[in-house]
């Protein structure tokens, strides 16, 4: 079997499948790639059993065929050469790959491609079309919130929930959680399930800008389809928390600030605070918000007033500095507002004017205040 193609194409195919090899895999096979060959169309495949990425391109091709070749070796390789025509020639009984180059030969030991792990095909599924721009937008303004505590694996993924032309997506770790929707959908299903991280994150490194992405999902897989990629996923097999039961909805104090002042002054004012609660005490009065951090261990102090508008009675409450940095960074607005209540009941975080079709909210745990 011999095949050409150009060695930038092949790195970037390669590059977008990558993400999906494990760093530490169960078989020595999960270390490659996966080449499938059928007429001038070269298929490449990655997967770590839980996380799958295929996708297609056109290359020049002698004959049909299939191989498994070592991932590292090969993108070594790849991005050590310039772009240029390269060679692929395979043994098909020993399959002992050797690339030809302008600058030479390079010899590898391949793998029987059968012998790679099967990966899941649709079947039984409903079927959800998203703007990728829509589902790239949603998972960058939720992945962030997602837990890392494999105790509680259902908090390790961001939870779907498909409501027929309605998707909302909600991922906490027990100490922020968002809750983002949007109504640019066609689905005949409602339905919900959870999507682990890493398919997430390796989905939002490769969506296109302006296509549609294809989501279909059984009980236990989703499957992503834009273009020739398709991402495939095992589904999380947990109960997702009763996340509206913890949202509080009387919220008589109100602060509106301009996102960029409050977030700006957060990071400096977490440099003062105790590097383990990271915690800034928000005093509100009026027109006045103040804004301190403390250190006791290291006497270090600091102190910062914005302007802001503010409904409501005089308020004293603690939050983590870091956890609200990143909820405005993922606010477009220029201007937010806080819903508090008191100062142990958590906050909400929203854009002081919501965009059209879509719909979040952000929730932040309170630090306790020391007497």
């Amino acid at each position: 079997m011999k095949f050409s193609t150009s060695s930038s194409d092949l790195l970037k195919q390669l590059q977008m499948v990558g993400g999906a090899i494990g760093s530490n895999p169960v078989l020595p096979i999960l270390e490659d790639f996966l080449f499938t060959i059928e007429g001038n169309k070269l298929s490449i495949a990655a997967t770590d059993l839980e996380t799958s990425i295929t996708t297609a391109f056109e290359i020049q091709s002698d004959a049909n065929g299939t191989v498994a070749i070592p991932g590292k070796i090969l993108l070594e390789t790849l991005k050590a050469l310039p772009d240029q025509p390269i060679t692929f020639t395979i043994d098909d009984e020993t399959f002992a790959i050797e690339i030809t180059s302008a600058y030479g030969t390079y010899k590898l030991a391949g793998e029987n491609g059968q012998d790679f792990p099967r990966i899941p095909s649709p079947d039984n599924v409903d079927v959800v079309t998203i703007p990728a721009s829509s589902l790239s937008k949603a998972i960058s303004k939720s992945l962030f919130a997602t837990s890392s505590d494999e105790l509680r694996p259902a908090m390790t993924g961001v939870y779907f929930q498909i409501d027929f032309n309605k998707i909302t997506f909600v991922s906490t770790d027990a100490h922020k959680l968002v809750k983002y929707a949007f109504t640019d959908v066609k689905s005949e299903v409602s339905t919900s399930f959870i999507v682990p991280k890493k398919a997430l994150n390796l989905l939002k490194n490769v969506l296109p800008g302006g296509d549609e992405v294809k989501l279909s999902f059984n009980k236990a897989n989703a499957f992503f389809t834009y273009g020739d990629i398709n991402l495939v996923c095992r589904l999380i097999d947990a109960r997702y928390p009763d996340y509206n039961a913890v949202i509080p909805t009387n919220n008589p104090n109100l602060l509106t600030i301009s996102r960029s002042d409050f977030q700006s002054s957060l990071k400096r004012i977490v440099i003062y605070a105790n590097k383990t609660t990271n915690q800034v005490i928000l005093s509100v009065d009026g027109e006045n918000l103040t804004l301190s951090a403390q250190d006791l261990d290291f006497s270090n102090e600091a102190k910062e007033a914005l302007t802001c508008a503010y409904e409501g009675e005089a308020l004293t409450i603690g939050f983590n500095a870091k956890f609200l940095v990143e909820m405005l960074n993922v606010l477009d607005a220029d201007d937010v507002k806080l819903e508090l209540s008191t100062p142990t009941r958590a906050g909400i975080l929203l854009p002081a004017e919501p965009e059209e079709d879509e719909d979040i909210l952000m929730l932040v745990m309170p630090v306790m205040l020391s007497n």
